[in-house]
């Protein structure tokens, strides 16, 4: 029978599963050839694996169930590979809508019998552990609760013509938003009664509560979980993300590195990356990528941790021949584990020959690539020694280069 008023098991917590509804198609996000949104990268992660992390790092959460379009597992196992937590599902298959997706993940989750069940869109990956603290929290005398917004904008009905056919007062109004949490029981039995009734294409699970005659508490969700549904909304986001990560790391660093390499007859050399045919090449033990071991060196110098010679000897059999971005991944690994970022590097190569203007953005888009930042944040530059030295005379190739980074004060 519907209640609202049944009290929480009081003899132990609750235990709470998550239901991340991944299943669909949506194309507004989207770009021809891209996956579909929530598999999408957002400042180099994909969006259903920030939302996944959320609720694992809330203590309160037992178990995380994602059920995702059958086309989808390998996009779903790529996106959350590195996400080792024992309370994280296997996915489940969703279903031809949303009601038939959370049913299957409501079915999936029978076995672990869990007290309370959050079902949420994997596109809201910015959902804060107090708006889970709330729903849960609610439930300890509610079937339902809506994870929403009080709306504060004027709102307008058109007509048929669009024109405003009336205002429509705001007091009372919310937008829905997720998590939604429920009773696991109750809400299975109020699924599995639509489905019985011929009910479908509900697009709401508080709605499914509602038409089996449960009342639903609104809580406030936060006006920062957002759903990300266009282009627009995923521009935003990566800024969003940008200030909380420059806001979190306020030491800023600066480091230079330098690197010189030997010219010897060959088919061409390789510079940030890209191969440029020439009727010389660049001696040394790996590719000889001048430019990115002076980045490399440039960011290990800002991060006080050695050099490149000392984290890659050329003594080592291991790097003959290596790609120098391996180098700079792996600069970049150790700034990451340090809790720091790459906020802007610039690269300055000294040559005679080849001309890097026309491999210009290729460089940059390679080093941004390899550095998992934007292109705007990336400066290559090539200058001559006008005849002089070395590399006037074409011995050599150098390059100066230098990286600006940002790391969390210590404590």
């Amino acid at each position: 029978m519907p209640s609202s008023t049944t009290p929480a098991h009081s003899s132990a917590r609750a235990t709470v599963a998550v239901i991340l509804v991944a299943a669909g198609r949506g194309s507004r996000a989207a770009s021809a050839g891209a996956p579909p949104k929530q598999y999408r990268q957002l400042a180099g992660r994909p969006v259903i694996a920030r939302t996944i992390e959320a609720f694992l790092a809330h203590p309160g959460i037992d178990r995380v169930l994602t059920v995702i379009h059958p086309d989808d597992r390998d996009l779903y196992t790529a996106s959350v590979a590195g996400l080792d937590d024992h309370r994280l599902l296997p996915p489940t298959p969703g279903g031809a809508d949303r009601q038939a997706s959370c049913l299957a993940g409501l079915s999936a989750l029978e076995a672990h019998a869990p007290d309370f069940v959050l079902i949420h869109d994997a596109v809201r990956p910015f959902i804060r552990r107090d708006a889970i603290d709330r729903v849960i929290e609610a439930l300890g005398n509610e079937v339902a609760v809506l994870c929403g917004v009080p709306v504060i904008d004027t709102v307008k009905r058109a007509d048929a013509s669009g024109y405003v056919g009336e205002t429509v007062p705001r007091e009372g109004l919310w937008r829905a938003a997720t998590p939604q949490g429920f009773r696991y029981a109750e809400i299975v039995a109020a699924h599995r009664s639509l489905v019985a009734r011929g009910v479908t294409g509900v697009t709401d699970d508080a709605a499914v509560a509602e038409l089996s005659g449960h009342r639903v508490l609104l809580v406030d969700g936060g006006a920062d979980n957002v759903k990300l549904t266009t282009t627009e909304d995923f521009d935003m986001a990566e800024q969003h993300l940008a200030a909380e990560a420059f806001l979190a790391c306020p030491d800023v660093r600066v480091g230079t590195g330098y690197d010189v390499h030997v010219l010897e007859p060959g088919d061409g050399v390789t510079l940030c990356g890209v191969f440029i045919p020439h009727d010389q090449r660049l001696k040394g033990h790996s590719d000889a990528d001048v430019a990115l071991h002076a980045l490399t060196d440039a960011i290990l110098g800002a991060l006080g941790d050695g050099d490149i010679g000392k984290h890659f000897p050329p003594s080592d059999e291991q790097w003959r021949g290596a790609a120098s971005t391996l180098f700079l991944k792996d600069a970049v690994r150790r700034l990451a584990e340090r809790g720091g970022i790459l906020a802007h590097c610039d690269v300055t190569i000294i040559a005679e020959a080849p001309k890097v203007g026309p491999h210009r953005d290729a460089m940059r888009s390679a080093i941004a690539e390899a550095c998992g930042i934007a292109i705007d944040r990336v400066g290559v530059k090539a200058t001559t020694n006008e005849g002089l030295g070395f590399a006037g005379r074409r011995e050599g190739i150098a390059a100066i280069a230098t990286a600006t980074i940002r790391l969390p004060l210590d404590r």
